[in-house]
This record gives C-alpha cells, sequence and structure tokens, in this order.
C-alpha cells in the first residue's frame, strides 16, 4: 500500500481524506494557499507545503506547483478531492509521467466525461437514456438563442466543463437565453479556464437522482444505490438523502445498470457518480458523469458501510474490487445538510468572516442513529472570499427516513455557528417543510416554496407557547442568579416575581410562575400549564431543555429585558416584561428604519466585473445594472424600479463590502 498521499485540494473533503489515509495508515500531505496557512486540513496532515497566493487560479489549480510539492515530498500518490483539479486529464497526465498514482479515474475517462458534449454522445452509444438537446460548441449569443428556439424553451445553458453549478443557466426566453449564455461563459472561463457552452432541454418538474459507482482496473464494478439531490439552489445542492423517497427498485436497478455499462464504456475505474433527471412518471435521462469523489458522498457510506475513499485508494494502488453487487444493500436512511457561509436573509448572498463561535454537534455512531459531521473549519479560523462557501456536511442516520429527519433537525438546533451569515435557519426550514417531509419535492423545490427568498421561519401559537415557557424559566434563573450576585440572598426568589407577559415575536402570553428545585410550572392565561425543567445557566448560549415532557432547543443571546432566540428556523426577540412594563411598552413609538431606495447597496463582499450603465441613463424595472463576483459566482444586480442613475462609485476590479453603495439615482 501506498507508503504517503498528497491531497490536491483544500477545507472539509482535504481533512475527509485525511481522516480515512489515517486509519489505513498512510501519512498525508497537504497544499495551503496564502489564505489557508492557518486551515484546519493543514494542522491534520503530516506535512504541508505552501503553493501561492490565495486566488485558486494562482495555488490550487495550478499544476505545476502542486507537482513541485509531490516531488518535494516525495508522496507516491495524490487524491484530488473534488473541484480543482479533480476533474483535469492534463493533471492525471502529469502525474502519470511523474510516476505517480492518481486516486481517480484513468485520464482517458476524464476526458470522455469531463467533458459534457463528449460524455452524452458516449452515452447515447452505450443505450443510456439522454436528455434532448444541441451537443456542439455554441460560438456567440446569436446562435445560442437560435439553438434555444430549436430544442424549445426553457432550456438549460450549461459549461461543458463545469460542475457544482458553476457556469449554468435556464433559460424561458430569448433574452434570458443570451443573458445567461454569456454569464455562463463568464463564470466558466473564470472558474475552469475553458468557456465551452452547450445547451440542452429543460425537464420541468424534474428530481435530480443520481447513482454511485465503483470499479476496479480489472473490469469488476458495482453500483451503490442512489442520491437524491433535489433539494437545490441555483442548481447547487443543499440538502440530500441516501436512498431517494421516490425510486422504486425496479427504476433503481435499471439506472444502475446502465451507469455500470457508461463506466465499463469508458473504462473507468475509481468511485464516480452518473447523474440523472427523473420525470415524474420515474422516466430518467443521463445529465453528466462526475469522475470524481462526489461532495454528498457520505450520506452512500452511511447506508453502505462501504468507506469509498478507501476503495479509491486501494484501487489507485491496483487492487482488486473487494465487493460484488450482492455486497450491497440499504441500511437504514441517511441526510446530508451542506452549510453554507451565505447569508438567507440577503437572498443567500455569500457572507465571508471569522467563525466567533463554531460548536457542531456531538458526532455519534451507535446501533439506531448516527450524526456525522465533514468539515474544514473551527471556532477562530475565518471564511474565505476566494473558495466554495460550504464549511460543513452535516448527515444524520437512522433506520427511516422519518427519523432521519428528526435526527437531522435536532442536530441543526444543537449547531452553533457565530460571525458569519449562515444558511442553518434554512436548512431547520426544509427538514420541517411538509413537502419535503413527505417526500413530494422536485429540482424547483426552493423557487417554488421560497418564491420571495428566505425570511424566516414563524413559529406557530404552539412553538411559540413553547418558546414563552421556556425563556420564562430561564429568565427566573438567571433573576435568581442576579439577586444572588447583588447580595439579596435572603429574598432572592421572591423578587423574580410570577407573574409576566411574555413576547415571542408577534405573539404575546400572559403566563404566571411557580417553581421548586427540579424546575418550574407555567401557567398561561387560559388555564393550561406547562413543566419546564433543565440544566441550563446564564451565559450558555444552547439551552437544552425538557418543555411539557418533549425537548427544546434554542439557540439564546441575552438582550435587555429578554433574549434573541433562533429555534428551526425562525429568528426571534423574545421580551419578559411585568403587566405594568408591557402596558408602558405598548404606547412607545415603533422605530422607522432608514430610505435606502434611492441606493444601490452592494449585497455581498466580492469583486466588480461590469457596471452596465453610466451616470445620467435611465434604467428600467429588471434592468441589468452591475455583475459581482463572489465565491466563485457571478451575480447580476438589477434595477428593482424605474429610475434615472445620478452617482456610480463603484468600477470593474473593485472589491466591495455589504451594504456598500454602487450607485446613487435622482
Amino acid at each position: 500500500m501506498f507508503k504517503k498521499i498528497l491531497i490536491a485540494n483544500r477545507g472539509e473533503i482535504a481533512c475527509r481524506v485525511i481522516k480515512t489515509a489515517r486509519k489505513m495508515g498512510i501519512k498525508t500531505v497537504a497544499i495551503y494557499s496564502d489564505a489557508d496557512e492557518h486551515a484546519l486540513h493543514v494542522r491534520m496532515a503530516d506535512e504541508a507545503v505552501h503553493i501561492g497566493p490565495a486566488p485558486a487560479n494562482q495555488s490550487y489549480i495550478v499544476i505545476d506547483k502542486v507537482m513541485d510539492a509531490v516531488r518535494q515530498t516525495g508522496a507516491e500518490a495524490v487524491h484530488p478531492g473534488y473541484g480543482f483539479l479533480s476533474e483535469n486529464p492534463k493533471f492525471a497526465e502529469a502525474l502519470e509521467k511523474e510516476g505517480v498514482a492518481f486516486i481517480g479515474p484513468p485520464k482517458g475517462a476524464i476526458e470522455a466525461m469531463g467533458d459534457k458534449i463528449t460524455s452524452k454522445k458516449i452515452a447515447q452509444e452505450a443505450e443510456v437514456s439522454t436528455v434532448p438537446g444541441y451537443m456542439g460548441l455554441i460560438e456567440d449569443a446569436d446562435e445560442a438563442v437560435k439553438i434555444s428556439k430549436e430544442i424549445g424553451y426553457p432550456v438549460m445553458i450549461k459549461a461543458s466543463a463545469g460542475g457544482g453549478g458553476k457556469g449554468m443557466r435556464i433559460a424561458w426566453n430569448d433574452g434570458e437565453a443570451r443573458e445567461g449564455f454569456q454569464s455562463s461563459k463568464n463564470e466558466a472561463a473564470s472558474s475552469f479556464g475553458d468557456d465551452r457552452i452547450f445547451i440542452e432541454k429543460f425537464v420541468t418538474q424534474p428530481r435530480h437522482i443520481e447513482i454511485q459507482v465503483l470499479c476496479d482496473s480489472h473490469g469488476n464494478g458495482v453500483y451503490l444505490n442512489e442520491r437524491e439531490c433535489s433539494i437545490q439552489r441555483r442548481n447547487q445542492k443543499v440538502v440530500e438523502e441516501a436512498p431517494s423517497p421516490f425510486l422504486d427498485e425496479a427504476t433503481r436497478k435499471a439506472m444502475g445498470e446502465q451507469s455500470l455499462a457508461l463506466a465499463h464504456a469508458v473504462g473507468y475505474a475509481s468511485a464516480g457518480t452518473v447523474e440523472f433527471i427523473v420525470d415524474g412518471e420515474r422516466n430518467f435521462y443521463f445529465l453528466e458523469m462526475n469522475t470524481r469523489l462526489q461532495v454528498e458522498h457520505p450520506v452512500t457510506e452511511l447506508i453502505t458501510g462501504v468507506d469509498l475513499v478507501e476503495h479509491m485508494i486501494r484501487v489507485a494502488y491496483g487492487e482488486k474490487l473487494a465487493l460484488t453487487q450482492a455486497d450491497i444493500g440499504i441500511n437504514g436512511w441517511a441526510m446530508e445538510s451542506r452549510l453554507y457561509a451565505e447569508d438567507p436573509y440577503r437572498g443567500f448572498l455569500p457572507s465571508i468572516g471569522r467563525l466567533t463561535r463554531y460548536r457542531p454537534p456531538e458526532e455519534v455512531a451507535e446501533a439506531g442513529r448516527a450524526v456525522r459531521n465533514d468539515t474544514g473549519v473551527y471556532e477562530g479560523g475565518e471564511i474565505s472570499m476566494f473558495y466554495d462557501p460550504m464549511i460543513a456536511k452535516l448527515c444524520t442516520w437512522a433506520p427511516t427516513r422519518g427519523e432521519a429527519i428528526e435526527e437531522m433537525r435536532i442536530a441543526l438546533d444543537r449547531f452553533e455557528v457565530e460571525g458569519i451569515g449562515h444558511n442553518i435557519p434554512f436548512l431547520s426550514a426544509v427538514m420541517d417543510h411538509p413537502k419535503f417531509v413527505s417526500g413530494d419535492m422536485t429540482t424547483a423545490f426552493i423557487a417554488e416554496e421560497y418564491p420571495d427568498g428566505f425570511n424566516g421561519v414563524s413559529p406557530s401559537e404552539e412553538d411559540a407557547r413553547r418558546i414563552a415557557a421556556a425563556t420564562a424559566a430561564m429568565h427566573r434563573v438567571a433573576e435568581i442568579r442576579r439577586a444572588r450576585i447583588s447580595g439579596r440572598l435572603d429574598n432572592h426568589e421572591r423578587q423574580v416575581g410570577t407573574d409576566w407577559v411574555v413576547q415571542v415575536g408577534d405573539q404575546r402570553f400572559a403566563l404566571t410562575m411557580s417553581a421548586d428545585r427540579e424546575g418550574s410550572d407555567i401557567c398561561f392565561e387560559d388555564g393550561a400549564t406547562v413543566r419546564v425543567e433543565s440544566d441550563w445557566k446564564p451565559g450558555q448560549s444552547l439551552a437544552e431543555l425538557q418543555v411539557g415532557g418533549a425537548p427544546l432547543v434554542l439557540k439564546t443571546e441575552r438582550r435587555t429585558n429578554g433574549y434573541r432566540v433562533r429555534h428551526r428556523g425562525a429568528d426571534l426577540r423574545v421580551t419578559l416584561l411585568t403587566p405594568r412594563q408591557a402596558e408602558l411598552a405598548a404606547r412607545m413609538p415603533v422605530k422607522t428604519p432608514p430610505d435606502t431606495s434611492k441606493l444601490l447597496l452592494c449585497p455581498m463582499p466580492g469583486l466588480v466585473v461590469t457596471i452596465n450603465v453610466a451616470e445620467g441613463d435611465e434604467v428600467q424595472e429588471g434592468q441589468a445594472l452591475c455583475s459581482i463576483e463572489a465565491m466563485k459566482m457571478e451575480n447580476i444586480l438589477r434595477a428593482e424600479k424605474k429610475g434615472v442613475v445620478a452617482k456610480i462609485n463603484a468600477g470593474p476590479g473593485d472589491s466591495l463590502a455589504v451594504d456598500d453603495v454602487i450607485m446613487e439615482f435622482e
């Protein structure tokens, strides 16, 4: 077996590979840019080599620099992770010339499947179902519009060398086809150094289901069931699960066998994923083959017990696959939530900064449940604008889908992240959404269920009552502690008071509190009484309580007269007032926010790519004003209403922070 491998990647996937290598007794080498000098993968590896400045095109995707690190450390093999050089045949070729093993498929398979145009032609020859589309190269926007009309709208405009949702747009008309072609081309050139574009029919109401395959260099191969990846935003997966709640055994078998036929057609050897669109009748169509490890591979590992990274390493070493199709079963259900450094309250725009608090839930692996967190960050570390915004992959496993979802809800409740915007509230909301819970979902789930973006969740009256009871009990504990500190030891219990008005968001509850050493009894106006028990102490940011005999986990921050409480997608201001204070508070005027209607503010930290208007221009509603690049994604900012540009404060190449004024209007 290899004695030392280099991981040509960063973040959570580098850490993931290091864990398996360590288990196998293999030493590891990390590479890092200026931005990643103190990164977790650098700390975990046995050795680390600096390879250049922060931008990926000056460090992680520069083949010569990675090869220098290989030579310098004497690594015998390289695992590319995903993204960066993982599907670059030139990198595989460079390793081959150096006599270093590539922990991935042969160069020919990468070339054939890495190019989406070529891969579709091969898939058709291998009798794999494919989506109608135009497989030739498209020269300009005019040709893109012409082809789109011939295929019939809606169409998907995609980068030939793309992946991870980069360089991908849906067009419903000529204008969107023209604009989408240029944006996809720019994004593809920036992310992959390859701006070739192709167009295919967009299947409406689709589900995104993929098959995991594993093959060796001796002609053996297995498929490890499917993953459901339909919860997506801008073609970027957000929640994945295995197996799919939609497939039956016959469809699973047909998709698996076609996936293996495609893999064998290109001499595939390693772990790979064949992606399909599946319609409501379970007709499936080939999308692409990813010749690498997928981000969502942990859910497959959780239901099969197969360590995919270990098998990739063994296959690269020349070993025969130690599995047959009969060995592959489905044990229970697994969920994966991708935690992104993006603010769901600001249109999911990227967020950067220091992780002032990062406390994942405890990882467990028990007979009836499992919690796994693949991460590449730590408390005090920094989220950079230069790389993908994903900071962790939280996975849960349980015997049934319903139980796996409940495990995920609890794990998300316990996951503390502060210092940056993040999507935990949105992930919690998805886990509670009736359509998701029922398994009735398509790739349009987020667009259809959150058409105006995510603005948080308003708790039901029942949930608000439980939160009111919990915070009232917490307030009692905090007030007793304050009384003790102030020296009022003899009457501190009496100082707390029994009658309170608790405002939970826009819901108000009058209640009476009585307590003993084990907990508090909260009596509401309607006579209902709720028992609250907890060992929470003032200052703890995570409160785990029993409310009415059921668990309740709240993320809390002390505020004047109450708390900021976050729970299951709700971000609430909770105030606790005496009846007299509540009476006076109701008379206070409401503060009005500042007027920014005549300003275009930068919604995220990023670089200005283009300014599409000039001072004095009259703009129309929906008109593109400028584009901002952040975390490898190009974002077009549009006019919300008609107006005249009075002043432009930024230009192409400028680096902007959140809420910087890009332009002003008359």
